[in-house]
């Protein structure tokens, strides 16, 4: 990873991109640097990925609330003020959202911790 020199980011002036999902709409704002990417996502209201994820993140819920579903069953609320933190091939996950939510999301290659030859090939994953 290169060094990333000082700067700010003004979120309302970086191009959005629409992902649409199983239900709803993803709506990001992507800074990619090398090896990391940082993203302001919105999720719509009734939002439901379209995929189970096996790439790491760490989310910071800005506002709002969604419920993280893992592919053993379980489910976790991220609301206003939380994070959550997962490494990449570790917890195959999906996001749904109620009425909408507000997130940070930042990954990259610091949370693989496969061997480069092991890494995951994800479409999320730019």
């Amino acid at each position: 990873m290169q060094s990333i020199l000082f700067q700010t980011t003004d979120w309302a002036a970086v191009p959005v991109t629409e992902h649409r999902g199983e239900q709803g709409i993803a709506r990001w704002r992507t800074r990619q640097f090398d090896g990391l990417r940082i993203r302001l996502v919105e999720y719509s209201a009734g939002y439901k990925a379209d995929h189970w994820c096996k790439a790491g993140h760490i989310v910071y819920c800005i506002e709002g609330e969604m419920i993280s579903e893992l592919a053993d069953g379980r489910t976790f609320t991220l609301s206003s003020g939380m994070t959550y933190q997962v490494s990449d091939n570790v917890s195959m996950h999906r996001s749904y959202s109620e009425k909408g939510v507000k997130l940070l999301i930042i990954d990259g290659d610091f949370l693989n911790t496969k061997k480069e030859t092991e890494r995951i090939l994800n479409p999320w994953r730019i």
